[in-house]
């Protein structure tokens, strides 16, 4: 019976921590200028599907800003205008421009 008692208290014992809980406070308020959600912000993604490739064009406002290839053989790439020009450049990635250089040393 000894035993028995500190593990029952053990037990027990999630049940009295749950009972000293304080209700959340409220949310507070958006930073000014983020109130609304603008749909117009979000981008439009159509996919077109060939035998070759998939590639996947984004649009803000109708206006074509990037475009994902992904080949049937082959890595993914990215066609990204970058000054709003309509000039596409190839990219690997879609982050900062500089990237570290890289080899590949061993695959299987």
């Amino acid at each position: 019976m000894r035993r028995l008692f500190p593990l029952l208290l053990l037990a027990a014992a999630p049940v009295w921590a749950q009972s000293d809980r304080l209700p959340l406070p409220a949310v507070p308020p958006p930073p000014p200028g983020m109130e609304a959600f603008d749909a117009a912000m979000e981008p439009d993604v159509n996919i077109i599907k060939a035998e070759t490739e998939t590639r996947e064009e984004f649009r803000i406002k109708g206006k074509l800003y990037m475009v994902k290839v992904t080949p049937a053989v082959g890595k993914p790439y990215y066609l990204v205008d970058r000054q709003g020009d309509g000039n596409f450049i190839e990219s690997d990635t879609i982050g900062p421009m500089t990237k570290p250089p890289m080899w590949i040393l061993h695959s299987w």
